[in-house]
Parts: structure tokens; C-alpha cells; sequence
């Protein structure tokens, strides 16, 4: 009777450490949890002066002489330049020792048809008679291309957007020669030619100029 009952117990212990063994075992995950989604990576939008800074060390391993004589934004799906910032800058840097000079492209674009994240440059190029009073010393850059479109958006540019919410914007860096000012274009439209308004900020002090068509 004994033997009986201690057989029946060693009976309902091991069924129950084999059921706790089988609700224990690790669970095997699907294939659709187990394959990762794919990591989709996002475009940088850079402003005027951290392209700039990028350019700028590409054009001295260049040429040590280099100078930047024109910087500009472009306009793709990724950004329509609001806010001061784009994925796609360009330089445009001259040699005076070798009366050359050379555009260098800032990308942060994610997109086939633009240059890929980096800074690439073109081919040399002889240099204009012009080139020298373009020239300008990268330290007067000062005021950023966000800080100059919120000047611009205070005087007039606001308005603009306000009737049209999606508008490009473009912008522009140059030395003017004759006030001896860097100044920022700062364009409501897809061109020069075909902007709604044009903001000049001094981009040194960060002053309104003045506006234009």
C-alpha cells in the first residue's frame, strides 16, 4: 500500500516538472518580428556657415591661398530652404597665387540625383579679372543664413509666406565691393529672376539693408 502511494506521488511530480519544463521552453519568434525593419536614414540640413566651415577646409587642402568669392543654397524635395537651411550648398573658392578657382559642394542630401553627403569639388577653373573684388575673408561671415532669414521674415518676409505657406527660398552670400559689407540675398522664389522679394541682411552685423525685386 505504501510502495503504491510513494510510486503514485514520484508519478505526479515528474508530470508536473515535464509540464513546467514545456510552459518554460523559450519561445521561437516569428519571421515577420524577427527580420528588423530597414533603417531609413534622414537628410542633414545644414545652414549657410556650417557649409561654409566644410567648404572652406576642403579649398585650403586645395590651395592654402584659397578665398571664398560666392556661397549659395539649392532647392530639392528635401527642403525648400525655410528657416535658413538646405541639404544642398555651394562654394565657390579662388586661388590668387594661381589665378584659378574651384566650386565645392556641401551635401547632406539623401537624394539620388544630388551629390552624396560630403563635400565634393569640380575642376579648376581660370580665374576673371572680376574674381579678385569678389573675394572676401570667411570671419566676416558672422551672422548665419537662419539668423538673416528671420531679419528678412520681419521686414516683409513673413507677409510673404503668409500667402504662399509652401514658398522656396533661396540664398545668397557675396562681397559687395562698393559698401565693403558681406551681405546675405535672402530670395522668395526659385531664382533671382523670378522672386517674389529679395531681403538684404549685412552678414556681419546682422542689419536689415534694404529690399528689393
Amino acid at each position: 500500500m505504501k510502495t503504491s502511494l510513494v510510486v503514485g506521488v514520484i508519478i505526479i511530480v515528474s508530470c508536473s516538472l515535464f509540464l513546467t519544463a514545456c510552459g518554460s521552453a523559450p519561445k521561437t519568434p516569428s519571421s515577420s518580428t524577427a527580420a528588423a525593419a530597414p533603417e531609413v536614414k534622414q537628410p542633414v540640413l545644414y545652414t549657410g556657415k556650417n557649409c561654409m566651415s566644410q567648404i572652406a577646409s576642403a579649398a585650403a587642402r586645395w590651395q592654402p591661398d584659397a578665398m571664398p568669392i560666392h556661397l549659395e543654397s539649392g532647392l530639392n524635395a528635401e527642403s525648400n530652404g525655410q528657416n535658413g537651411k538646405s541639404t544642398i550648398w555651394q562654394g565657390m573658392f579662388a586661388s590668387p597665387s594661381r589665378g584659378t578657382w574651384r566650386s565645392f559642394t556641401c551635401s547632406g542630401s539623401r537624394l539620388k540625383e544630388e551629390p552624396a553627403i560630403g563635400v565634393s569639388g569640380s575642376m579648376e577653373m581660370a580665374s576673371s579679372p572680376e574674381t579678385a573684388n569678389a573675394m572676401f575673408q570667411p570671419l566676416l561671415l558672422i551672422v548665419d543664413s537662419d539668423k538673416a532669414y528671420e531679419t528678412a521674415q520681419e521686414n516683409g518676409g513673413a507677409a510673404l509666406l503668409k500667402k504662399t505657406p509652401d514658398q522656396p527660398v533661396l540664398y545668397s552670400l557675396n562681397w559687395d565691393a562698393k559698401t565693403r559689407k558681406l551681405v546675405w540675398a535672402i530670395m522668395y522664389g526659385t531664382s533671382h529672376s523670378d522672386s517674389k522679394g529679395v531681403g538684404l541682411i549685412d552678414a556681419t552685423s546682422g542689419k536689415f539693408l534694404g529690399a528689393s525685386k
